[in-house]
């Protein structure tokens, strides 16, 4: 960070910050926001939830009942660097106090720190027993025709989040074991020795937030096309309270590892020059909702009027029916096939970002099973709508603007199993 960094917004400083992360940006950050602010944790130990993912109850909402997301992510790629089963208990308590430092330091919520650490196949696989059955962890796989990600191999995934970019910063460097004290509370524990850092993605979610951080970003036109109310680059609301899984919905019943849950992660590069500069507004409704809600002018602005529903029930009309007659079908309508007793099965929990000065998405789902996430990733692609012209990408929801670049898969334990799991626990 230098003097030229001055003519930023505070917001764009910050995220700005998170995304160089290190020692030298968390003490730039910490000038720009208020750090007395945060505070420390309001639960104890054991008065916190069994699940890690138990985020709602502790996140802002707004007016219409829907979850706020924190303002700043941050997810760290781990490479498991112990000694295994024969240091496993040591490394195991070296961790957990690590967390569990985390979960002292501050409060739960928007305004502390959300935080879950999940582990993927190739964690497991160095094991000689498997997963018990009930628990879907896959490796990652392509998931249509037209991409061709890289699969993602890290052992682990801790994802921060806040809407302090100094407390996610704060966080990481505490995990790291390069703080002594976080918020003002001795460190105990780190990742040093368990596992080293090889990759860190950050990222951002809230009203204003894409438009202050849209300038000479690849991806996106000049001339700052994305509008000042939108939580997203693509210029529209998402994650409405009626179209996102409950937490009790994406969260394992059963075995050892109840009250756990699973996590598809998935980087997706954006190109929206022509969604911006060639579509129009109702052409940009249509391919984000459906060809009804931009004929009858459902969604003003970035769509907060909408309350806490899409409203593709109340619209009526099939995506079928859309892409036959219209030669459009909309994303939201595509993916609201994919529902089981008529509610959704994956939750979201994605932001956008700009690592690299690109713009992109990091698509963070939580569902019970990997499954669920293949068949409403199946139901997006809408493979089976491909005619007239709707093809596999033009006309077809958004898929003509979004590149997948990275799929993973993680299994995120319950608390009481987060800090090196064995498959097969007692």
């Amino acid at each position: 960070m230098n003097g030229s960094d001055h003519g930023l917004s505070r917001r764009a400083f910050v995220r700005s910050a998170v995304a160089i992360g290190g020692a030298s940006a968390l003490s730039a950050c910490l000038q720009r926001e208020e750090p007395e602010d945060v505070p420390q944790a309001a639960l104890a130990m054991d008065e916190l939830p069994d699940r890690q993912h138990a985020w709602n109850e502790f996140l802002a909402t707004d007016d219409h009942g829907n979850v706020v997301p924190p303002e700043h992510h941050l997810l760290l790629g781990l490479e498991y660097v112990g000694d295994g089963p024969a240091e496993v208990e040591r490394e195991r308590e070296r961790l957990e106090a690590a967390l569990r430092t985390l979960e002292r330091a501050y409060k739960r919520g928007n305004e502390g720190l959300a935080f879950t650490i999940g582990y993927g196949p190739n964690y497991f696989d160095r094991f000689d027993t498997a997963l018990p059955d009930g628990v879907d962890l896959p490796a990652p796989e392509a998931l249509a025709p037209i991409e061709d990600p890289q699969l993602d191999a890290y052992d682990a995934l801790v994802h921060l989040a806040s809407d302090y970019g100094h407390v996610t910063l704060s966080a990481e460097e505490a995990l790291k074991g390069d703080l002594d004290e976080l918020n003002g509370l001795a460190v105990e524990g780190s990742l040093a020795g368990v596992f080293d850092v090889a990759e860190r993605r950050t990222g951002f979610i809230g009203r204003g937030l894409p438009a202050d951080n849209q300038a000479g970003v690849s991806g996106i036109p000049d001339g700052e096309p994305v509008p000042a109310d939108a939580p997203l680059f693509m210029g529209f609301k998402s994650g409405f309270r009626k179209t996102q899984a409950s937490e009790d919905r994406v969260t394992i019943d059963e075995g050892p590892f109840a009250g756990g849950t699973t996590i598809h992660l998935s980087k997706i590069q954006l190109h929206l020059h022509q969604w911006y500069e060639q579509d129009s507004r109702d052409q940009r409704v249509a391919k984000m909702f459906s060809p009804a809600h931009a004929e009858d002018g459902l969604v003003e602005g970035a769509g907060h009027n909408l309350g806490d529903s899409s409203r593709i029930a109340e619209v009526g009309g099939s995506a079928a029916d859309d892409a036959r007659n219209e030669g459009t079908v909309g994303h939201a309508q595509k993916a609201a096939r994919a529902r089981e007793d008529g509610e959704p099965i994956i939750l979201r929990r994605d932001f956008d970002s700009t690592d690299d000065d690109r713009a992109a998405l990091h698509f963070l789902s939580l569902q019970r099973s990997i499954e669920d996430f293949v068949t409403t990733r199946r139901a997006m692609t809408g493979s089976d709508l491909t005619e007239g012209s709707v093809n596999s990408r033009t006309n077809n929801g958004i898929l003509q603007y979004i590149s997948v670049r990275n799929r993973a898969n993680y299994l995120v334990p319950p608390r009481d199993r987060r800090a090196l799991p064995v498959p097969n626990p007692a």
